[in-house]
């Protein structure tokens, strides 16, 4: 069975509550995994999910970590998470660099996509901060140093440009919309499958023995709304996204 690893996609929310001269406070923790993990498992894909307040510490050391893995899914994860274990952040001491772990990993024979969001390749004021890193450097993109997202409010479907390619095949050319994306550039030896105007949407690449897979837009609301994750094509086009990324 084909495995893979979906690291990041929760996020915890602060809130402070006003009544007139009183006030509280209150949080709460949410996941965004749910459309993708129901649409893998119902193609017979499993999937373990890595929150983002437990990649900063679990994220594997080496390579052999991922092992277990056909496929790693890095999607609304800052670089920082991964680059700053407690060990370096509280207490100065030196770890691996877990992007270049990641790097490693994927030219060996892994297979690494990563999926847009307000954390994802340079993401929102730059803060996401992938450009210049190892994953850089084996992804499809080339990542702008600026805030990198494209807000779509009215919606747009993204054009098709290789519907013969195996990520696409049989999949419905008629996309539902989409609400967003990270604009980012093709590299040169990368495949486009679909785009929106002159900006890819979904690009993959060679990358050693491995394979890379680039979605600028999210997996689930807000830039990818119900209507896209609920839609048949949804399903068919990651799960032929992992049997690809597992074929490297």
């Amino acid at each position: 069975m084909t495995r893979i690893l979906v690291v990041g996609e929760s996020w915890v929310s602060s809130m402070t509550h006003y009544k007139g001269w009183d006030h509280f406070g209150s949080a709460s923790y949410h996941t965004g995994v749910g459309y993708l993990r129901d649409a893998l498992e119902g193609g017979g894909v499993a999937v373990d999910h890595m929150p983002v307040h437990e990649a900063a510490e679990r994220f594997p050391f080496e390579p052999a970590g991922l092992d277990a893995y056909d496929a790693v899914v890095l999607s609304d994860i800052g670089a920082n998470t991964l680059l700053l274990h407690p060990d370096t952040w509280m207490h100065g001491r030196r770890v691996p660099n877990r992007l270049t772990v990641l790097r490693d990993w994927v030219e060996a024979g892994g297979g690494l996509a990563m999926a847009g969001g307000y954390f994802s390749f340079q993401g929102i004021d730059g803060r996401a901060r992938y450009r210049g890193t190892a994953v850089e450097a084996v992804l499809p993109a080339e990542i702008d140093p600026w805030d990198d997202r494209v807000e779509v409010p009215e919606g747009f479907s993204a054009q098709v440009v290789a519907p013969d390619h195996p990520i696409a095949d049989g999949v419905d050319l008629e996309w539902p919309f989409l609400l967003g994306y990270n604009r980012f550039r093709l590299k040169d030896d990368a495949t486009l499958i679909a785009r929106h105007g002159d900006d890819p949407v979904l690009a993959v690449r060679d990358a050693g023995a491995g394979r890379t897979l680039a979605w600028a837009s999210d997996i689930g609301p807000h830039w990818c709304p119900e209507e896209f994750a609920a839609w048949p094509g949804y399903a068919r086009l990651w799960t032929q996204a992992v049997a690809w990324l597992a074929g490297g």
